[in-house]
């Protein structure tokens, strides 16, 4: 990614995180707004996948960071705001919904409140919105007047979600082609799905990476954001990934993992930027799964283990950077403060290239 593909703007700097003279730009591209309190349950699934969720929670966090599962069901937008953009250190966040209607009454991501949000405080926060090809016409007539209506550059899908008698789809169905093709037409280019952890009671394979590789393929004008990196399929979404030029990797969920894994988060990322590069992987804190604060300072302070810098490389400033907003700001047209737009420091060589580069030897001509 070069200067060129952002938009750099002057005089924002002040509000940005900032360690050891260097500016980060922080884009959360992975929050929710959600209700799953016990009057917004249809059935025991909908308590099922919010006690999942706060299993994630508090099994992941710090200590400090554990919040009590009354405030956890329901936060509200003005906490939000608070987490994300006054003590969290986020410079712009994307909403990215999951409905659950066959969970929840009112739905679990809280479109209205969340698009409100959005309306009052443009400069913070994008809304993407979410469709199931399986209401067919009907919800593909819904797509345009919500595209129009929340002026959309991205959407959520959520393959494993119910819906009747069906437990799951898949992006290379008829139908999702045909809502990709409306996506193309109408202008929304990011496609952020769910390929990642199941959560309880969905099922695991209805998340499977396994069909971005057809989707991506057929549609290269768009961006395939696999969120949660295809977790616990990390290998089958890199090697998809390293062919797919379109498709990009989302931390969300993974990152976590710095403090009760970090050198399995230490391997997943190392992993993603083998495979990738540094240009196609965005920062998701998934709030409020976790808060962001602490996921980036623990991001911007970590170091790739010594004794596995033989097979993988140290992190830069300059990787983080990009990981933690400019890539994201890329795809989402994001004026970036001219501070954070470039690098003093030159701590850590960059990533030795791998499969990543793969593309660019492809296009050189051969002799016969």
């Amino acid at each position: 990614m070069s200067l060129s593909e952002i938009e750099v703007v002057t005089g924002t700097e002040a509000d940005m995180y900032t360690k050891d003279g260097e500016n980060y730009f922080v884009v959360d591209a992975h929050v929710a707004l959600w209700d799953a309190r016990p009057e917004n349950q249809l059935n025991i699934h909908g308590k099922q996948f919010i006690d999942c969720f706060y299993d994630y929670h508090r099994n992941l966090s710090p200590e400090p960071e554990v919040w009590p599962y009354e405030e956890f069901l329901y936060y509200g937008g003005q906490r939000l705001m608070k987490d994300l953009f006054v003590d969290g250190y986020v410079d712009h966040a994307i909403f990215q919904p999951a409905y659950l209607g066959a969970f929840y009454g009112n739905g679990f991501g809280q479109t209205e409140e969340a698009f409100a949000l959005a309306e009052e405080h443009p400069e913070k926060l994008t809304y993407n919105h979410c469709f199931d090809p399986r209401f067919e016409q009907k919800g593909l007539d819904r797509l345009r007047r919500d595209a129009e209506r929340f002026r959309l550059k991205g959407v959520k899908l959520y393959t494993a979600e119910w819906q009747g008698d069906s437990r799951g789809y898949k992006l290379s169905d008829p139908w999702a082609y045909r809502y990709l093709e409306a996506c193309q037409e109408l202008g929304i280019k990011n496609i952020h799905v769910h390929k990642g952890p199941t959560i309880r009671p969905l099922d695991r394979d209805a998340f499977d990476v396994a069909d971005v590789d057809a989707a991506a393929t057929d549609f290269t004008d768009l961006n395939f954001v696999v969120e949660h990196c295809g977790l616990p399929r990390l290998e089958d979404f890199c090697w998809i990934a390293t062919q797919e030029p379109n498709v990009y990797a989302g931390l969300a969920v993974a990152v976590p993992f710095i403090h009760t894994r970090p050198r399995y988060w230490a391997q997943i990322i190392s992993e993603l930027l083998y495979w990738l590069d540094e240009d196609r992987i965005l920062f998701g804190s998934d709030y409020a799964l976790w808060t962001p604060r602490w996921l980036i300072e623990r991001f911007v302070d970590f170091q790739i283990p010594e004794d596995m810098q033989g097979e993988f490389q140290p992190l830069t400033v300059e990787q983080k950077k990009k990981i933690l907003g400019l890539n994201a700001a890329a795809l989402y047209d994001i004026p970036v403060p001219a501070a954070a737009a470039t690098t003093t420091t030159t701590a850590g060589t960059p990533s030795a290239a791998g499969p990543a580069g793969a593309a660019s030897v492809a296009t050189q001509p051969t002799e016969a």
